[in-house]
């Protein structure tokens, strides 16, 4: 295990709009804001998009199970967003409810929001981290510098 101290720096409140894309809307603002570390929560609803729920089996590298979902479901997450030479890498996990269905995992592509979505970001200030792509994984992996 390898570790990195740092302090909370800017608070943000979010809110975002009946058919954001949340991936895309929270890396702008990430951008936008010049955060190069910082952790999200999260909750609202998605009217439809994609997780990631696991590996298809455990072996390096993952092959994702990817599971598509629609017609809206409420939404409590948290995330991280660390940055490379590309700008802000986001990392969103999130469980998601609709009627007596549950689906966790992380948040990808498109994936839109339904109504509202609120989130606090906090920056993280003084953190050495930032995230790079692992040829062994074959993901973009944090690495503590």
């Amino acid at each position: 295990m390898k570790y990195t101290e740092g302090k909370i720096g800017r608070i943000f409140v979010l809110k975002f709009d009946d058919g954001d894309k949340v991936v895309d809307s929270l890396s702008a603002f990430a951008k936008k804001e010049k955060l190069k570390s910082a952790v999200t929560i999260f909750m609202g609803a998605l009217k439809k998009g994609e997780l990631v729920t696991g590996p298809r089996k455990p072996v390096i590298p993952p092959l994702p199970n990817k599971v598509g979902f629609k017609d809206a479901w409420e939404v409590l997450g948290i995330g991280t967003i660390f940055s490379n030479p590309k700008g802000p890498q986001l990392h969103l996990h999130a469980s998601m409810g609709k009627k007596l269905k549950v689906l966790t995992g992380c948040i990808r592509g498109k994936s839109e929001v339904f109504l509202v979505l609120e989130a606090v970001v906090f920056e993280l200030k003084g953190v050495k981290a930032s995230k790079a792509f692992d040829p062994q994984t074959g993901i973009n992996i944090l690495k503590i510098l």
